[in-house]
């Protein structure tokens, strides 16, 4: 239960305007609440509104290019489900224990995804980035880095990346699909080293773990209220945010990815999570702060629209940089942004 009192004591420990913060601000899927995720689109966007860092979430082809979608299941956020010459590719999967029904993009080649266009995955919330559905193809890695280093040539800015591995076990075992060997090889081929600005992050262990060996790019462990890594069946995330779970961490990340619900309590304090990961030598990374009523606490919407918005994200911003967390994911611009 939220206490309305102990939540606008903590506002007005917070009330900071976001603009003068040195938090990194992380577009989540780009600037997902102006654009559809996961487009180029969406990424400049996210660019052009003070974004520190894009975030890409990463999923394999058929033939091995890294591509970008929030699942490897593509009907939620292309058109796959209307283009009768994939029909026959609608296969079920057992992903990280869930039955998942759908077309797959390790199905597909990357040619063949070049010809599905993109399109908003929650129109009811954003119905205004409907209007873009059909413009975009889906993005390679590769294609957004060549993005991001136009950015940077532009503005003169460093951008960074902030890209995800999705499901990697899964797609290793069911699809002899190795997303570190792949992630591995497009960074030194696109030249992207441990000295530019980049974070990897996954929910699982294993790829992380990998990495550290392998590379020296700054790792993240994501970490939800809920379950636990799909590669390490024994483990949850709950002990993993422990003084004792983050000491072990710490031993191959920089940081832990972490939901909201995990670094404030409902009343806008802090958790102990933020002073326990420092003491354990980790950044806290807080996701996702959105615009819309709908994902806001109660005490920040404004009035009774799922999808009015309001200065509720901004606030949000502020009670999590009071928290002490090093970064947050945004899905829209917050940076510049001040709400009295």
């Amino acid at each position: 239960m939220i206490k309305p009192r102990l939540f606008l004591c903590a506002l007005l420990a917070a009330s900071a305007p976001v603009a003068a913060q040195d938090m990194l601000i992380i577009a989540h899927r780009g600037a997902s609440a102006e654009r559809p995720e996961h487009t180029l689109a969406a990424y400049e966007l996210a660019i052009d509104q003070g974004a520190d860092y894009i975030e890409p979430d990463l999923v394999a082809t058929k033939d091995l290019v890294l591509v970008s979608r929030h699942e490897n299941e593509l009907s939620g956020t292309t058109d796959v489900a209307t283009r009768e010459e994939f029909e026959d590719r609608r296969r079920d999967k057992t992903i990280d224990g869930q039955k998942v029904a759908g077309w797959f993009a390790e199905d597909f080649t990357l040619a063949e995804l070049r010809t599905l266009r993109a399109k908003e995955r929650i129109p009811s919330l954003r119905p205004a980035n409907a209007r873009y559905d059909g413009l975009y193809q889906v993005p390679t890695l590769a294609e957004i880095v060549k993005l991001v280093r136009a950015k940077e040539a532009a503005t003169g800015k460093r951008i960074g990346l902030y890209p995800e591995l999705k499901h990697p076990e899964f797609l290793l075992q069911e699809a002899g699909i190795d997303m570190v060997d792949l992630l591995l090889r497009d960074l030194r081929e696109l030249g992207i080293s441990a000295a530019d600005p980049v974070f990897v992050q996954s929910f699982e262990v294993g790829p992380l773990q990998r990495l550290k060996q392998r590379s020296d790019v700054k790792l993240v462990q994501l970490v939800a209220p809920l379950g636990g890594p799909a590669d390490e069946p024994a483990m949850n995330y709950a002990e993993m945010v422990t003084p004792t779970g983050l000491a072990e961490v710490a031993k191959y990340a920089d940081a832990v990815g972490a939901h909201i619900a995990l670094v404030l309590t409902p009343d806008g304090s802090p958790t102990a999570l933020v002073a326990d990961a420092k003491a354990a030598g980790l950044d806290v990374h807080a996701w996702t702060i959105r615009p819309e009523n709908d994902f806001l606490p109660a005490m920040l919407r404004s009035g009774d629209d799922p999808k009015g918005r309001g200065c509720g994200d901004v606030k949000l911003a502020a009670l999590l940089k009071a928290a002490g967390v090093a970064g947050v994911f945004s899905d829209g611009a917050l940076k510049g942004r001040s709400c009295p």
